[in-house]
């Protein structure tokens, strides 16, 4: 077990040098306020949504979204974001 934790953090370190963090800044948390009236989302996933959005610059089309969540992915989709399927 061991083993497989060190491994996965290690998987961890190299990928985070290809993703961008965005800060849940007001407009973050305003548009997540507003997924969280138009679909059946948990704060947290409206809040990754809605960094989602910032980071594609309003344009959900030109990013593809990966979640393992069900309703994260609908919502994603919805939004008009390319999912990858799992």
């Amino acid at each position: 077990m061991h083993d497989e934790v060190a491994s996965m953090l290690e998987r961890l370190g190299r990928l985070q040098t290809d993703w961008q963090e965005i800060a849940p800044t007001d407009d973050v948390r305003l548009t997540a306020q507003r997924f969280l009236r138009v679909h059946p989302l948990r704060f947290a996933d409206a809040l990754q949504l809605a960094a989602a959005i910032v980071a594609a610059e309003g344009s959900p089309q030109t990013l593809e979204f990966v979640s393992l969540d069900a309703r994260l992915r609908a919502a994603a989709q919805r939004e008009g974001f390319s999912v990858l399927e799992i």
